[in-house]
């Protein structure tokens, strides 16, 4: 008796990165114009098959570094899509790869080949198959690090006060958050280590400038976790 032979679908592979970027206190996404059909010219985030031997991994870095010229940018997997119908021409599982950078550090090294331009959250145009539902899944998992780990505090620098850390964070979890609670839980984190000089560039008076205590080897998650979610 001859085994039953299995019958498999044709699934293609793929890599969308989903880059997001700090400017001028502002969270950004970074988008391209795509140049094949279907939906040529129409805005997208960057991405591509997988080729070769290369893992997925490799090919996040490879389409990034092609598609929109950045090059030493660390991403993490946030979530496959594969839903039979996302894209029209043949059916294909996405990987979306994440990071969150700093827009000053890389922009002279983006690419406008494929007219790479960087979008507020509140004005991303209309996006090609499911990239608005991939944007949505990346900052969702932006959050929940956020929550967890000190990310947010390296965008601002060496140095950054408590409104400008107050403010990103507002920028991140979509929220307004209590000046005075919020100061008072960051400040009683010992995460933080004061400096003597001011930015007094919207008070005399002036805010002091903090740095993240790098002698400190562990965090306190709670912490985190409070400044995100709990402002009470």
């Amino acid at each position: 008796m001859m085994p039953q032979q299995l019958k498999y679908t044709r699934i293609l592979l793929a890599v969308d990165c989903l880059i997001f970027g700090f400017e001028s206190q502002t969270l950004k996404v970074l988008l391209i114009k795509r140049k094949l059909q279907p939906y040529q010219n129409e805005w997208s985030l960057m991405g591509g098959f997988l080729v070769g031997e290369e893992s997925a991994d490799e090919a996040a870095l490879r389409i990034l570094k092609e598609l929109a010229g950045l090059s030493g940018v660390s991403m993490e997997q946030v979530k496959t899509f594969s839903k039979a119908d996302r894209d029209p021409t043949e059916r294909t599982v996405s990987i979306v790869y994440s990071s969150l950078i700093d827009i000053k550090k890389f922009e002279e090294q983006i690419n406008h080949e494929y007219e790479a331009q960087w979008f507020k959250l509140n004005e991303i145009p209309k996006l090609i198959f499911d990239h608005t539902q991939m944007i949505a899944a990346g900052r969702d998992y932006l959050k929940k690090k956020a929550a967890l780990q000190p990310i947010l505090f390296g965008l601002l620098g060496e140095k950054f006060t408590i409104p400008q850390i107050q403010q990103l964070y507002e920028e991140v979890f979509e929220s307004s958050f209590d000046k005075r609670n919020f100061s008072r839980k960051l400040l009683g984190s010992e995460l933080l280590k004061k400096l003597d000089e001011k930015d007094k560039s919207n008070s005399k008076k002036g805010a002091f400038y903090y740095q993240l205590d790098k002698q400190i080897n562990h965090y306190n998650f709670n912490i985190l976790l409070n400044l995100a979610y709990n402002q009470q």
